[in-house]
């Protein structure tokens, strides 16, 4: 027992000091640390008074041990600093450095605790990664303002939210009708707006209840990305048709046009604080425009491929870095209207890039060969085995405007992070976690190493599936396990948040008038409720009242519901079916479709039924249905759960252990 309260002890220090927190068999267990340690001798020893002196074993039940799922909780890191930090010119803070050991984990910092230390925010492990039950790739992944959700948005139009603490699935939509290509929140935070494939891109409230929607560009012109102004009264949009254009935000009225590309516009970017864009294009050209007057104010060169993503930096607004297909990234200074650093490293084309939200030095880029670099602008990082001849920042030089960039290599490499390009890549609002998403179709969370872990270096993120097995890193077959528990996992929290998401039951209606309700038998006390809305109350109508008021005189109408009588019902054709259209065959009906009794027009030949049967099919000829009482009723769509469940007794999905 004392063993277990140390290990209970030990637990609690990691969750006060940890930057993100172990992982739990289950989210109910995670509040009570001690309660876990007993769970996790209760799922090993089978009861809690085992063994052969027959104590009375736990005779509850037994739930599955879920999967390890590691969660973060920035609270004890955001407490401790608020304890100890003082300002700058005291010294910063009173805590002690960080060491690379475990017992230092309570010592961790947000990014927003050391502004000038970006390199402690190199996200370098992976945290979880997630995966919709049926997958598509990834092409937008969107923090929400707060950072509680990530937003994902596929190639099928699909919004997904996954949990920003435990990683998990929580809710799914169909936003667009094709593929989602960029997303934006406004700086408000109140806003949120999304594009397509068919040029259409709508408002979404944080509530992800969409208010509007706008055809900015042609059918077959994709919006590749769009971006709001400082205010939130404008955005822009990118798009295939070569064009830029300006809307008018409350309106989603179009109120400029840009031109000047020459091919296909991929990124825009609007200024932080200032009225001034970027976009890049297909032509190998970076553009700045003037929004007010639609005028294009300076081209830069320096790429030789397709421009992939232009993004200014957030908090200084100084800096404005550029990604492209020729394998590099540059940072171009507005100051000086140049590039001032060359980002080498990337093994392939650079699909996307994005700034830290705390460190206006520290950039990462994703690769289309699946790999994430991440680059601190302040360090030149030369590769080993690359020559020591250092180039000097063009600021340092004794002719800045003329000197070249600066080469920068990355700080730190995964290259294995994903198994096909990366789309989209997007920082935690606190600068803690990246995320990105992949057209292999998983999203993936990144995050700093707590002191004292070195093996998430040699895992097969870093290394590769080949070398990390050799070197006993990695198990294929455990990682196939670990795989299809984590899959499972995702198909309960899928499973769980979907019975949030049906549709509510409808009622049945009055035919002939729509938005009435059945009547029901009332047995409450007291004065009947008013069944019809600025209707007075009337009696209810027959229970086969049949569909035949389109044909009466609507002054009729009106006079017989107000003397409370109601119209008489039309004649019912010999109680059989109504007379067939003129010239009508009805010998090509197939046999056996008519029911029995009934009497076709003189001169008209009825095919012959088939032997043994007579009638509809389900309905036997004494008029009872098989198995439903006598009539035959169409069942209600069954929900998504439901659905879920019979496709895994089929055998579609594996069952959750």
């Amino acid at each position: 027992m004392r063993a277990w309260r140390v290990k209970a002890s030990f637990q609690q220090l990691n969750e006060l000091g940890s930057y993100f927190q172990n992982s739990y068999h289950d989210r109910a267990l995670s509040r009570n640390p001690t309660y876990k340690v007993i769970m996790d001798r209760e799922y090993q020893s089978g009861g809690y008074g085992g063994g052969s002196g027959g104590g009375g074993g736990y005779d509850g039940p037994h739930r599955r041990p879920f999967g390890r799922r590691p969660v973060t909780d920035y609270t004890s890191s955001m407490v401790q600093w608020m304890r100890h930090r003082q300002p700058r010119y005291k010294g910063g803070g009173r805590m002690e450095m960080e060491r690379p050991s475990p017992s230092y984990i309570v010592d961790m910092l947000l990014p927003s605790a050391k502004p000038q230390n970006a390199a402690d925010s190199v996200p370098a492990k992976l945290l979880h990664s997630s995966l919709n039950k049926v997958k598509h790739p990834i092409n937008v992944v969107k923090w929400t303002p707060e950072g509680r959700r990530l937003l994902t948005g596929s190639s099928i139009g699909e919004f997904t939210l996954w949990n920003g603490m435990g990683f998990n699935f929580e809710t799914i939509s169909q936003a667009h009708d094709s593929a989602v290509r960029a997303a934006a929140w406004s700086h408000g935070e109140d806003w949120l707006i999304s594009s397509e494939q068919h040029g259409v891109v709508k408002y979404w409230q944080p509530t992800f209840n969409n208010v509007k929607v706008v055809q900015a560009h042609g059918f077959n012109d994709a919006v590749r990305d769009l971006a709001f102004s400082p205010n939130d009264s404008k955005f822009v949009t990118a798009s295939d048709d070569k064009m830029l254009k300006i809307f008018d935000f409350a309106g989603g009225t179009e109120e400029s046009v840009l031109t000047g590309h020459s091919w296909d516009a991929k990124t825009v970017d609007w200024h932080p604080s200032k009225g001034l864009l970027v976009s890049g294009s297909k032509d190998h050209d970076v553009k700045l425009w003037d929004p007010r007057t639609g005028r294009c104010l300076t081209t830069l060169h320096g790429h030789k491929n397709t421009i992939s993503k232009t993004k200014f930096e957030p908090n200084r607004g100084q800096l404005l870095a550029t990604a492209a297909q020729d394998q590099t990234a540059r940072i171009f200074d507005l100051r000086m209207m140049r590039d001032v650093c060359l980002l080498r490293g990337n093994q392939d084309k650079i699909a996307t890039l994005a700034w830290h939200p705390i460190h206006s030095s520290l950039l990462s880029t994703g690769g289309a060969d699946g790999s994430i670099c991440h680059f601190l602008l302040d360090e030149q990082n030369i590769p080993p085995g690359m020559s020591t001849s250092t180039s000097i920042p063009p600021y340092d030089s004794a002719d800045p405007a003329s000197a070249p960039a600066q080469t920068i290599f990355p700080a730190h490499t995964i290259k294995y992070a994903h198994d096909f390009a990366v789309w989209s890549i997007d920082w935690h609002p606190l600068g803690h976690i990246l995320a990105s998403g992949s057209n292999d179709r998983a999203t993936r969370f990144w995050t700093r190493p707590r002191p004292g872990e070195t093996d998430c270096f040699s895992d097969k993120y870093h290394l590769g599936d080949a070398a990390a097995e050799a070197q006993g890193a990695w198990d294929r077959r455990g990682g196939r396990k670990v795989m299809r528990e984590d899959e499972e996992q995702e198909l309960e929290d899928e499973a769980d948040g979907l019975q949030d998401q049906k549709m509510p039951v409808k009622q049945p209606i009055l035919p002939g008038i729509p938005g009435l309700n059945m009547p029901t038998n009332d047995t409450s006390d007291g004065p009947p409720a008013r069944r019809y809305p600025n209707i007075p109350n009337i009696p209810p109508p027959p229970p086969n009242l049949p569909n035949g008021l389109a044909g009466m005189d609507p002054e009729q109408f009106k006079a017989m519901l107000a003397s409370g009588t109601l119209p008489p019902p039309p004649p019912q054709f010999g109680g059989g079916l109504p007379p067939p259209p003129p010239n009508f065959d009805m010998s090509k009906l197939p046999p056996g479709l008519l029911p029995p009794g009934f009497q076709p027009p003189p001169g008209m030949p009825v095919p012959p039924p088939p032997g043994g049967f007579g009638g509809l099919p389900g309905i036997d000829a004494d008029g009872a249905g098989s198995g439903a009482g006598g009539v035959r009723r169409r069942g209600p769509l069954p929900s998504q759960e439901q659905s879920l469940i019979e496709e895994q007794r089929r055998g579609k999905y594996r069952i959750a252990r």
